[in-house]
């Protein structure tokens, strides 16, 4: 059965599960997902963790290790039905779907605005998020080594992912190239 036509229904949602679980969990939801044959209802299942260096004595070691950016919670894209529902609330490890008050009320789809950050972060870009920024935007550094700074987009590239963004430094406006993964707009 093939939801083709219904992929304006298609959203993400928040599945909550038990702390230093998510990738088993995750896991077991891919499983049930291929084994049942949901590709046409359950398109992403992500964990959001990112690699982060590890610290002895407060200084890099050299080494890298994946920190979960949302401990409990894992980010499904699915369109949301009485099957899949009951089929994803019910899956090994998952403790609830966020956003559903009880009886029997599906849970609330998470925005794109709000899971666009998430998505970035992860480097998971795709063409609709470029369309909601402009040349004069003002956008924050979200990661890298400018992280949390502010500035205003000159312009973006979306051959190439790059946006130069006018960042104040030292008193001074500083055009930086930044890659798109990296802002997010204030």
């Amino acid at each position: 059965m093939s939801n083709v036509n219904n992929l304006a229904e298609k959203h993400w949602y928040i599945v909550t599960t038990n702390s230093q679980h998510e990738n088993k969990t995750a896991t077991n939801l891919r499983k049930r997902i291929e084994t049942l044959g949901l590709q046409d209802n359950i398109f992403n299942v992500l964990v959001a963790e990112q690699e982060v260096d590890v610290l002895k004595d407060g200084l890099p070691t050299g080494k890298k290790k994946m920190k979960n950016l949302y401990p409990g919670y894992i980010f499904v894209e699915m369109i949301m039905t009485d099957k899949i529902w009951f089929l994803v609330r019910n899956a090994p490890g998952v403790t609830g779907i966020a956003g559903s008050s009880g009886g029997g009320q599906k849970p609330t789809p998470v925005s794109r605005e709000e899971m666009e950050p998430i998505l970035k972060r992860m480097g998971i870009i795709d063409s609709a998020m470029y369309d909601r920024y402009q040349p004069g935007d003002y956008v924050k550094v979200i990661h890298g080594p400018l992280e949390n700074s502010e500035g205003k987009i000159i312009s973006i590239d979306k051959e190439t992912g790059l946006c130069r963004v006018e960042i104040i430094f030292f008193g001074r406006p500083t055009p930086t190239d930044l890659d798109f993964s990296e802002i997010e707009r204030i």
